[in-house]
């Protein structure tokens, strides 16, 4: 009897990745490869789009091509692969030419099933002189929102990949990203020149990430404090600048912290340095700029902070989404100020005009809205996907600390009267130090001690009138006038607020909201032995390092928690468990197994 195609396929899912079963979108995009078709595959962070080509290439005789912008993605996607016994390779600029032409020998001569190759390289005419001594099956383009100037990381040189379909246009091209609107999908399709596509648009909802806004007071002491609460788990923290990486990096080394900084100025050697000790956990923190992190494939990053406001949801989206990718419970903090977003759009509006700034203020502009906004944070985040939702998710800071309203009449007379009575030429600093009548140097200077107004805030603290002048703002009351050094200024709606002539409510300043409570009481209803989980991670670190590779390539957090609920004393039942192939179970199975029974004997 003939094998079917999806049949051949879920064989090398079992025995090849060790999974028992395809997640969602999975089986129909493979089948669809399998038949021929060309494919556009939406699928979020973590959800499995790597496997949607790389178990068709499995199944396909010839080799399969894998265009990628992410040099780190391409090593590391390739070390999984070798640690599942496909004969994978790559070609990148990190490479020699001696170790180019080993490499591309290989795929000459049948050796390997798929090849990473970055953009700039598929462009050259060497290129095409060597890939025509090849039996090309598949050509995968990842990260294909890039060929999009709507996409959040636009690239010139993707545009020119159509060119393939030229040169082979009776080879499925599958286009593969996580993040893109109806605007970029269309542009995906026309640049990439995919005829009459599949198109698989999966869930944008990452149900397993808790995302938290929290108002910038002491930013850093907010950051040690909720770092701390994570008890020596990976994260990532992301600023907006290189010094501001460099200073964050050292005043946590200064806290005893295992941290290290990456951003563009450093030597690749450098960056190469941090990121292989953060794949290896060898350093719990990295405090980066935006070029960390593309295509890092560690799943057990259990928080990302984003220090600074991101200049887009697709930024924020996708760097959120690098942690939690093995399904488990992770953090997404960010620390907002309106201060950034003033920044952030003084800097836009210093370019040319162009239809690209315009494209960057709209991205800007959604992404602050979702920042202030008080209805919960994953249906603003999915909505703007265009993935239509109206029940709260019940996992943001919004859902599981609702802001509680109060009658705020007057403390909005409060602030209005000092930015009046101090003339509008003032920032949110000076107007709140006035309001609780503190004794500072400009005040005396502006004479602002002696108004009827000073100290008239003096019960509250700085938090709770930073909160309450936000609001504010956000209501339109007030405007920060960003060239005039972001003085806070009355609009013609304060009037009726000044006068008392309209009711006005406020949400309670939120002060201290930290989700790590309801974190800790989720993961307290885990069935899965924590002790056994412990040693199972402990053992992993020992043999990552003796193998050299990152620990998540021998087995994922996921794995290792389902080893220890279930407790498999014997091959069969390892091959059970989720992420435990024939290739791994030979590998690392009987170091694990005599660990689990050891544990259970001793119990």
């Amino acid at each position: 009897m003939s094998v079917t195609p999806l049949a051949k396929a879920e064989t090398v899912l079992h025995n090849v990745f060790g999974y028992q079963s395809f997640r969602q979108g999975q089986s129909e995009v493979i089948e669809a490869i399998l038949s021929g078709k060309d494919c556009l595959v939406i699928m979020t962070t973590g959800g499995g789009k790597s496997l949607c080509y790389q178990v068709p290439a499995l199944c396909f005789e010839g080799i399969t091509l894998v265009i990628s912008p992410l040099i780190s993605l391409m090593k590391d996607q390739v070390d999984q692969l070798l640690t599942n016994g496909v004969e994978a390779g790559y070609i990148n600029s990190t490479q020699t030419i001696e170790e180019q032409q080993a490499i591309e020998q290989k795929v000459i001569s049948g050796q390997l099933k798929l090849l990473y190759l970055s953009p700039e390289k598929v462009m050259t005419s060497n290129f095409f002189q060597f890939i025509s001594l090849c039996k090309i099956s598949l050509i995968a383009v990842d990260e294909a929102h890039c060929v999009s100037q709507w996409g959040h990381d636009f690239r010139p040189e993707y545009t020119l990949l159509g060119g393939l379909r030229k040169t082979f246009p009776n080879i499925p091209l599958v286009a593969l990203t996580a993040t893109a609107d109806p605007t970029t999908r269309f542009d995906i399709i026309h640049h990439l020149k995919l005829e009459d596509p599949h198109t698989y648009l999966g869930s944008f909802d990452r149900p397993n990430i808790r995302y938290t806004v929290q108002e910038k007071f002491k930013p850093v002491d907010q950051l040690i404090k909720f770092i701390s609460s994570q008890q020596g788990k990976s994260g990532i923290v992301y600023c907006n600048s290189r010094k501001k990486v460099e200073e964050l990096t050292e005043k946590l080394s200064a806290r005893r912290f295992s941290v290290m900084g990456y951003h563009a100025g450093m030597t690749v050697q450098q960056r190469e340095t941090v990121q292989n000790a953060f794949q290896r956990d060898n350093i719990q923190i990295v405090v980066a700029t935006v070029a960390f992190g593309m295509g890092i494939n560690k799943s057990n990053v259990r928080f990302v902070v984003h220090f600074d406001l991101p200049r887009s949801i697709e930024a924020y989206y996708q760097e959120t989404g690098r942690a939690g990718r093995d399904d488990l419970p992770a953090e997404a903090v960010l620390f907002y100020d309106p201060a950034d977003y003033g920044w952030l759009n003084k800097v836009l509006l210093e370019k040319p005009e162009s239809e690209q700034r315009q494209i960057e203020q709209h991205k800007l502009q959604a992404i602050g809205a979702f920042a202030e906004s008080q209805t919960c944070r994953r249906l603003v985040l999915l909505n703007y996907f265009g993935e239509t939702r109206q029940i709260a998710c019940q996992n943001c800071d919004i859902c599981l600390d609702p802001p509680k309203k109060y009658d705020g009449l007057v403390d909005a007379q409060k602030v209005m009267s000092v930015i009046y009575r101090t003339g509008q030429r003032f920032g949110l600093h000076h107007i709140i130090a006035v309001l609780r009548g503190l004794n500072q140097q400009k005040i005396r200077e502006c004479q602002h001690d002696s108004l009827s107004v000073y100290g008239i805030g003096k019960d509250k603290s700085q938090e709770y009138w930073i909160s309450v002048t936000r609001q504010l703002i956000h209501l339109g009351f007030i405007r920060q006038n960003i060239v005039n050094h972001s003085a806070l200024q009355l609009t013609e709606q304060a009037r009726p607020i000044l006068r008392g002539e309209t009711a006005l409510a406020l949400a309670s300043p939120r002060l201290s909201f930290s989700a790590t409570a309801y974190v800790q009481k989720q993961q307290a209803s885990k069935r899965y032995d924590k002790d056994l989980f412990a040693r199972l991670r402990f053992l992993r670190k020992q043999i990552a390092d003796k193998e050299n590779i990152p620990p998540y390539v021998v087995f994922n957090d996921a794995t290792l928690q389902e080893m220890a609920e279930f407790t498999p004393t014997t091959a069969d039942e390892m091959l059970s468990i989720n992420g435990v192939g024939e290739r791994k179970l030979e590998r690392f199975g009987d170091a694990f197994l005599t660990l689990i029974r050891a544990h259970l004997n001793r119990e």
